[in-house]
């Protein structure tokens, strides 16, 4: 695998490049970028430039096209850019080409995430599955690293050095991978005993797009000290906690976050974590409300979700975490343009389609602790209706919220 880029001493120089394909609009392909450049810099580099091209297909060879890419290759030269990354995954010969031409590190957007899960994981589960997906990334992508010893020319008896070195690391990354899969397998009968020998508590599971405040929720409800960060993929390894609300108990899972175009072979090694998500009676889907492109990223959780469940659909609640983060561009009274969603304030936005396409649902704010005991009292009562059936005989007999805190909530939403 190419070195990590956060073990530099100082950062390393990023251009990014991002290829708008068929009616994607140029301001889609920035948001994208932007996420990108966020990825950067929590891999510890910084990005210093950007370029985009419109093409109806990429370039079978290098991905974008030989003028843009003799662009690209100038800029490099001058500024002496240590990494070229690419937003979408280029196939092991495009790789190829597009670092013989610019004559510097090239990195997808597959590599990079692989990269930062690999900065990210700290227990030997999750670090077991990041060297997985990296095995299974760099397997067909071996033989670019064999240049300098270029395969002799010739017939029969005449293959270089080069060719069986190259069979000689694919055996060890095989050999590797067959390795980390059984030593996986154990980890997954592990994980199930552990999660057998929690009885049959009620478990919830918190799932969402990377960043949008999980980790921070996961605290809030458990009082515990899981890591939280303003980074991409600050959490890898999924916390279970025993969480007390009166006197329900009930178990809380924190799960690793999603993102758009997330590498599939993570999908595939981190199947014990993505295991919690499957067994939960119900999934707390965390939406950053603040982020423009919400929507979006709800749209992308749903797709991961349909992959990992199938038609095993899960009771879920949205709650649309940050709202002391969000803000909207009030029209003026003489402007007879449509209202689009930045111009709608969060009063107005639950009152489209937000809250009746997604119900139920909580607005609230994690770090401030809005809408907090409302929270709760949703949670508590979705759980309360699954306990009922798994234990009809042991039904608390007491109201948790009396008058007062129903006043407190007059506001509240569900």
């Amino acid at each position: 695998m190419p070195k990590d880029i956060t073990t530099a001493k100082e950062k390393e120089k990023v251009v990014l490049v991002g290829v708008i394909l068929g009616r994607q609009s140029e301001e889609t392909a920035e948001e994208y970028l932007d996420e990108l450049e966020f990825l950067v810099d929590t891999a510890g580099g910084v990005a210093l430039k950007r370029f985009t091209q419109k093409l109806d297909k990429p370039d079978k060879t290098t991905f974008i096209g030989k003028g843009k890419l003799e662009e690209v290759k100038e800029y490099i030269s001058e500024h002496e850019i240590d990494i070229l990354i690419f937003d979408d995954e280029l196939s092991p010969s495009q790789q190829r080409n597009v670092e013989k031409a610019v004559k510097c590190r090239v990195l997808d957007r597959s590599n990079l995430i692989l990269d930062i899960f690999a900065l990210r994981a700290r227990s030997a589960n999750a670090r077991t599955q990041v060297e997985l997906a990296q095995y299974q990334y760099l397997l067909p992508r071996l033989a670019g690293m064999w240049t300098h010893l270029e395969r002799q020319k010739g017939g029969i008896g005449m293959k270089g050095p080069g060719e069986r070195e190259i069979e000689t690391d694919r055996r060890i990354v095989r050999d590797r991978i067959a390795l980390l899969k059984k030593k996986l397998e154990q980890i997954d009968k592990q994980k199930a005993t552990q999660r057998s020998n929690r009885g049959s508590l009620v478990r919830v599971a918190l799932v969402g797009y990377t960043n949008v405040g999980k980790s921070t929720i996961m605290n809030m409800l458990s009082k515990s000290e899981v890591f939280a960060e303003d980074k991409l993929f600050a959490t890898l390894d999924t916390t279970v906690r025993k969480v007390v609300i009166e006197t329900l108990p009930f178990l809380l899972s924190d799960t690793v976050g999603f993102i758009r175009k997330l590498p599939h072979h993570l999908i595939d090694s981190f199947k014990s974590t993505l295991d919690e998500v499957r067994e939960a009676d119900i999934l707390l889907h965390v939406v950053d409300i603040s982020h423009p492109n919400f929507e979006e990223q709800i749209a992308v959780v749903k797709e991961t979700l349909n992959d990992i469940l199938g038609e095993d659909q899960k009771e879920t609640i949205m709650v649309f975490n940050k709202i002391d983060n969000y803000s909207f561009v009030e029209k003026e009274e003489d402007d007879l343009t449509p209202a689009t969603k930045e111009n709608l304030s969060l009063e107005e936005l639950k009152q489209t389609w937000m809250a009746q396409e997604n119900a139920p649902c909580i607005f609230i704010s994690a770090k401030k602790k809005e809408n907090f005991e409302r929270f709760r009292r949703i949670l508590y009562e979705h759980v309360l209706a699954i306990h009922k059936v798994r234990y009809p005989y042991d039904v608390p007999l007491y109201k948790p919220w009396g008058i007062d805190d129903e006043s407190k909530d007059e506001d509240a939403e569900v």
